[in-house]
């Protein structure tokens, strides 16, 4: 039995994260964590998630004794979290996104002291999508344009999308570019043409979007999209559930879900 805290159980992940906990038969939630001033805190993680009364209160800190934290919530606190862990040796994973560069290097830091999966994405399509997308760029060559659009919820609090990013970066690996350099976030006034080797990224915030990314690869007479589309949040929250048990018994190290799902 793993003994899991879920870190922004509050949140449209942590509540679905709470569900599947409950009805997982090797899995056992025994924390949730939410910021202070939350105005859930104190209330019953399970009722406020659907999953019926856990005896589990939202609380601003963690247990004294877990074997894994999964962490859906926001840069700041996911940060003093998970450093938290590493002092421990508790394994962690980590969905939130939206880190600085100074808040990835600590993450980088813990990792040296605890396990740490850390991925914009649990989705086991979106992670084939990672390499499936830098399979492409790359076999095409640069005669074909590179654009990604994303699509999330109003609600959504960073743009681009960590996941379409994370596209981006593996693109950009493959085929010998800067992203700092080649990224074009979005086009406007002075941004036309277009100019050769840039990556578009594009952000569409409205509604209820689960998430949605494409990306099209354009050459001259002909159009290749690459597209996943997530139906519920399910997808993103079994993949973290899957991520925790992978990461629970092994040694210290900077993860992502691509080592979990052995791509």
């Amino acid at each position: 039995m793993i003994h899991v805290v879920i870190s922004g159980a509050a949140g449209r992940m942590g509540r679905t994260l709470v569900r599947l906990v409950a009805e997982s038969e090797d899995t056992r939630l025994i924390g949730a964590v939410e910021a202070s001033g939350h105005p859930c805190l104190g209330g019953d993680a399970g009722l406020l998630a659907g999953a019926g009364d856990l005896g589990v209160p939202l609380s601003e800190a963690l247990p004294e004794k877990f074997d894994v934290l999964v962490d859906f919530s926001l840069p700041e606190g996911s940060i003093q979290r998970v450093e938290a862990c590493a002092a421990a040796g508790v394994p962690c994973v980590v969905g939130t996104t939206g880190f600085s560069a100074a808040q990835r290097e600590r993450l980088r830091a813990a990792a040296e002291k605890t396990a740490l999966v850390l991925s914009p994405n649990m989705s086991v399509g979106v992670n084939v999508m990672f390499h499936v997308a830098a399979d492409l760029a790359r076999t095409l060559g640069p005669d074909y344009d590179i654009e990604i659009v994303e699509a999330h919820h109003r609600f959504k609090k960073d743009a681009p999308s960590g996941t379409a990013l994370k596209v981006a970066e593996e693109i950009a690996k493959v085929t010998g570019r800067s992203l700092a350099e080649s990224a074009v976030h979005g086009r406007g006034p002075g941004q036309a043409p277009r100019k050769a080797g840039e990556i578009g990224l594009h952000a569409i915030r409205g509604g209820d979007i689960v998430g949605e990314h494409i990306v099209y690869y354009t050459g001259l007479g002909e159009r290749l999209e690459l597209k996943h589309v997530a139906h519920s949040r399910e997808t993103f929250a079994r993949g973290a559930l899957r991520a925790a048990r992978w990461v629970a018994d092994r040694g210290p190290g900077l993860y992502s879900m691509a080592d979990v799902l052995g791509l």
